[in-house]
């Protein structure tokens, strides 16, 4: 499946739900859901490495203790409160298939998170992104 390593989330633009469902239409609804069942993966092992990214740079941010401490508490808090949004945010999604069955929903469910784990990576990647270090 050579259109899964095409995804730009990474690149600067992070790829929307409807077009990673969009390029991975070229296949079967089954072909289809694991070409975004891949995507989802992707973007979770991506945003896992964006988090440990900002946790290894927290403890290098050139600022007082107090202050470091503070942010590393609030992203962890964040990053909780993410997991949850994201999990409402794609069953209500998920919910406008209506009377659709198993796989498109799932689909509609794994676009859902590809999206919204790139996005984050993407958020988490810019706020670190300047900060002074040691």
């Amino acid at each position: 499946m050579a259109a899964i390593t095409s995804c730009n989330a990474w690149a600067g633009t992070v790829q929307s739900e409807r077009a990673a469902r969009e390029e991975c239409s070229a296949y079967s609804q089954a072909g289809m859901r694991e070409c975004l069942a891949k995507k989802a993966n992707a973007s979770a092992a991506e945003l896992s490495k964006a988090e440990n990214k900002v946790r290894r740079t927290l403890a290098k941010w050139d600022e007082d203790t107090k202050y470091v401490n503070l942010a590393k508490a609030k992203f962890e808090t964040s990053n909780k409160e993410f997991g949850r949004y994201r999990d409402a945010h794609c069953a209500f999604d998920v919910s406008l298939g209506g009377g659709a069955i198993g796989n498109a929903l799932e689909i509609g469910r794994l676009a859902c998170v590809f999206e919204l784990n790139s996005r984050r990576a993407a958020q988490l990647r810019d706020a670190i992104s300047d900060l002074p270090l040691k």
